[in-house]
Order: C-alpha cells, then structure tokens, then sequence
C-alpha cells in the first residue's frame, strides 16, 4: 500500500483509496509480483490480457463497474 512515499499509478490510487492489497488482486489474477507492482506503481502499459485480468479481478473485490479507460489511455 502507498505511505512509503512511492509513486503510484491510477491503478495503485484506485486500490490504495478503497484500501484492496496488491496481493489479493495478486492471488486472484495469478499475476507476478513484479508485474503487479509495476502496474501500481508506474504509468506502464499492461498487455491487453494482464488488463482483463486486472480488470475482472477489481470489479470483483470492489463490486464496482471499472473499465480499462478508467486506469489506461491507449
């Protein structure tokens, strides 16, 4: 979670305000580590699949209606 002072992405923002861990999205995608920490905490650009993932995964921990635009412009 943020507090370290580390930058984070939209998608680490998003987490961080609705207090989900990394990990539990971690579990639940099948994701690594290093990916997931690259996409909370820098502007990378997953891949269209690691979005899917990422995407299923927070509307199943928060129960709200995200999209990929929310997080990522292409």
């Amino acid at each position: 979670m943020s507090g370290l002072g580390k930058k984070r992405s939209k998608y680490g923002e998003y987490l961080d305000a609705r207090k989900v861990d990394q990990e539990k999205i971690r579990a639940i995608t099948g994701l690594g580590k290093d990916t997931l920490t690259r996409v909370c905490s820098t502007d990378h650009l997953p891949s269209g699949t690691t979005m899917r993932k990422l995407i299923e995964a927070t509307r199943r921990v928060t129960g709200e209606d995200v999209n990929t635009s929310d997080f990522w412009t292409f």
